[in-house]
């Protein structure tokens, strides 16, 4: 069992709680119990997969399904495990997976998919991923200038979806969506100055929904290709919503659009 702090593999994987360790490592941190049954579910490969004793004893099944995933699985002390672990007060186990490959699912949507430019709160991430894996988007694109996407806290905020969305990080999310715009998919960009509400926009097309930034919104470079600026109505004196409500309503309307439509 590894007790040591100083131990090579302990210091290679606290490395990984920086961005840039995670890119030259290409390996990224799986942390706690349901993020691992999501892996082993899909069958995504680990490299390293540590636990303490305790969580050994009381997680059998898991062990054994993760240790066939994993290229080396070790035990290790409860001191150990929170030094590696990002979280105040991890569940038990930590390991490691190599970085997704994020490659541009196909132009031709059928349905939805969601343009995220410049978002920065790795919770707000998370839960969008996870909602939209709810609502059944097809895919997600990401500005290079957003939060990490194998952020742990993105990870964690997703509930396992991370794995079941398809997403792609673009350094250029103006040409992505002008391809999908070219494309004949319809753009849709949130605004609070827009003139309809998201609610007035046909949903059940295939349709791109184009997010800013929490603080500052979209880009005028990026709304202005869009076919169609939206707003969400607010009360009085409320400024705007948090982007990841923002992006709940619109994919749970085009949902309620397209199961209207069906029935």
């Amino acid at each position: 069992m590894l007790t040591s702090l100083q131990n090579s593999l302990v210091k290679q994987i606290r490395k990984l709680h920086s961005p840039k360790e995670r890119r030259e490592q290409q390996l990224f941190l799986l942390e706690g119990t349901h993020l691992l049954e999501e892996v082993c579910a899909i069958d995504y490969p680990l490299v390293t997969v540590c636990c303490t004793p305790q969580w050994q004893e009381d997680n059998p099944q898991l062990w054994e399904d993760a240790s066939k995933r994993s290229q080396r699985t070790e035990l290790v002390s409860a001191e150990v495990l929170k030094a590696i672990a990002t979280t105040v007060n991890p569940d038990g186990v930590v390991a490691t997976a190599p970085r997704r490959i994020t490659h541009l699912p196909p132009v031709a949507l059928t349905g939805i998919g969601l343009a995220l430019e410049t978002l920065q709160d790795p919770g707000n991430l998370g839960t969008i991923i996870r909602t939209a894996a709810a609502a059944g988007a097809e895919g997600m694109w990401l500005s290079a200038d957003s939060v990490d996407l194998d952020n742990p806290k993105v990870l964690r905020a997703s509930a396992g979806q991370w794995f079941r969305l398809p997403m792609a990080v673009s350094s250029n999310l103006k040409a992505v969506v002008r391809e999908f715009r070219d494309a004949g998919i319809q753009v849709v960009a949130t605004t609070p100055q827009a003139q309809i509400t998201y609610w007035e926009v046909d949903l059940r097309r295939p349709t791109l929904i184009v997010l800013g930034n929490e603080g500052a919104g979209l880009s005028a470079e990026l709304a202005s290709l869009a076919d169609a600026q939206v707003r969400i109505p607010l009360s009085p004196g409320v400024e705007s919503l948090n982007v990841a409500i923002a992006a709940a309503l619109i994919l749970y309307e085009a949902q309620r659009q397209r199961l209207g439509a069906g029935s």
